[in-house]
């Protein structure tokens, strides 16, 4: 576990000019409307004032600040954006501005850039002191001090690179998020600029993120270099709170260690420990509870979709010839994929109160079924021979054979939807609207995806998900990763094994309709545009 040995040890933190008392003073006397003590003052806990004091603090002998870099590494909730905006306004109209001085802070996308403009501003609007000597500029993300015409502005780094601009203090924010060129491009322009002109400060803020070949880690791992005492320079402040893997995630120790805020009353416990106890059964809740509130630094970009024991839960018997008489409804999901291997269709009924009912029918080509299955590590003959793989002639998937069984389904079942992928489907879709067959269009990116995959997770863990057992099926789930994007979104993802996950694909298809039910019939879904599935 990584935390900086001073944050809380009382000792002497070197101040020879004030300018750390200067600033530690400046900043209690702020106000934030949303503090519900009296007279809504801004909240710097000690642990707070001591970042303060060390980043303002210790000076050269002629005066200048010897921190020209600051490594905040912080789990959500810990009000790290909070204390940037203080910051923001410290150098704006603060003791620590210069005339005519430029703070930028810049975040991976508009939206995440506007949270910190949004802190600033919502502090300068209920505090007439500041409100009476600041402009703000909502349209293009700008607080002005006119009288020394010093500014701060917020901007994205996917958005247009600040070439040219000659910022004193630079805050990178959730630098884990910066992906791409484009975010590179921003960095190298912003980090480049601050040796433009003296006494500049580059705060990077931020949660941790996954994998070691980004911008983001390279950054972080100087600092905990620095932190760990390998690396001498004092120009570089890290405040690094992080887990590390060696670290028992369960335990509440390690919780409130690499949490500053939780004795002072965030982030909430009681949300940490229902956390918690959703991780022990999701590896995706999991990975989510080690990344964002306990600051580990994963080393994958993927992780499971569910741990398997939790999934053979809903082993049990799914009764077809029942379903079939008393005409429950049913929804299909189809992944096509390639031709040349694995098509799968998926039924899905309602089960109960928010659960489901499933059963897949796999295709694959009969010839060299077995170099097939062989190619993935599974046995596809035996699946063949006990029916749980249906083979059809020749070396590719028989798109025939799959459309009449789709029809056999829909004359046996009360069948309210049939989901396609257009990508493969189009064709197969148009024969079947053709004859009167409810086949929608169910495009498999992150905007129609991430919710399919949230609600058919909700469903496993809370043992509302009935498959049979089927062979074919958990082998398919088992092979599944999550993608995770900067904003959160999952999607199902084969990782680096290429395994098959048709399966999984075509059940959450399945089940989102299903979820969806009667209100959200459709024979066309055209504006869903995102195709980044990779299945």
């Amino acid at each position: 576990m990584l935390r900086p040995g001073w944050i809380d040890d009382g000792s002497e933190i070197p101040d020879p000019l004030g300018h750390g008392e200067r600033a530690v003073a400046w900043l209690k006397k702020l106000k934030h409307p949303k503090n519900p003590a009296v007279g809504h003052p801004f909240q710097l806990d000690p642990w707070q004032e001591r970042i303060v004091r060390r980043i303002y603090g210790p000076r050269h002998p002629d005066g200048s600040r010897i921190v020209r870099r600051v490594v905040l590494l912080l789990p959500r909730g810990n009000r790290k954006t909070s204390l940037c905006a203080a910051l923001t306004l410290l150098h704006l109209i603060g003791p620590e501005r210069t005339p005519g001085g430029l703070t930028v802070s810049a975040a991976s996308a508009h939206e995440q850039a506007l949270e910190l403009f949004n802190e600033a501003a919502l502090i300068v609007q209920h505090d007439h002191r500041l409100r009476k000597h600041l402009n703000i500029r909502e349209y293009v993300s700008r607080i002005a001090f006119p009288k020394e015409g010093s500014r701060y502005v917020a901007v994205a780094a996917d958005g247009k690179v600040l070439h040219g601009k000659t910022p004193n203090v630079v805050i990178a924010d959730e630098l884990h998020a910066w992906e791409g060129r484009a975010g590179l491009r921003q960095w190298e322009a912003l980090d480049s600029a601050l040796v433009k002109v003296p006494g500049t400060l580059m705060i990077v803020a931020s949660t941790s993120g996954r994998g070691q070949e980004n911008l983001a880690w390279k950054t972080i791992e100087y600092a905990i270099r620095v932190q760990k005492g390998e690396i001498d320079d004092p120009a570089t402040l890290p405040v690094i709170f992080m887990a590390e893997p060696e670290d028992d995630w369960k335990d509440e120790e390690l919780w409130r260690a690499v949490n500053p805020g939780l004795p002072y009353g965030y982030p909430d416990l009681d949300s940490y420990r229902d956390k918690a106890r959703k991780a022990e059964f999701s590896p995706f809740e999991r990975d989510s509870f080690l990344q964002y509130n306990l600051n580990r630094w994963l080393d994958q970009s993927s992780s499971p979709f569910v741990e398997m024991h939790v999934y053979d839960r809903g082993a049990h018997e799914v009764d077809l010839d029942e379903l079939e008489m008393v005409q429950a409804p049913c929804w299909l999901g189809v992944d096509l994929s390639k031709n040349e291997d694995l098509t799968c269709v998926v039924a899905a009924w309602e089960d109960g109160q928010d659960g489901y009912q499933v059963h897949p029918w796999f295709f694959c080509p009969e010839d060299n079924l077995r170099a097939r299955g062989e190619r993935h590590g599974v046995d596809y003959v035996t699946w063949a021979e006990e029916g749980f793989i249906i083979p059809t002639p020749g070396n590719t998937v028989d798109l025939r054979a799959v459309e009449a069984h789709i029809r056999e389904l829909c004359a046996r079942f009360n069948v309210r939807e049939i989901a396609f992928d257009p990508t493969y489907g189009r064709a197969m879709m148009a024969n079947l609207v053709d004859d009167g067959l409810p086949a929608v269009e169910f495009r498999q990116g992150w905007v129609t995806m991430a919710p399919a995959v949230k609600e058919l997770e909700r469903a496993i863990l809370a043992g509302a998900f009935k498959h049979g057992g089927h062979p074919v099926l958990r082998w398919n789930f088992e092979n599944v990763q999550l993608h995770v994007d900067a904003a959160g979104n999952r999607s199902f993802h084969k990782g680096k094994s290429g395994n098959k996950i048709d399966g999984s694909v075509a059940t959450a298809m399945a089940v989102a309709r299903a979820a969806a039910g009667e209100e959200q019939f459709t024979t066309s879904a055209s504006w869903f545009t995102d195709d980044m599935w990779t299945a």
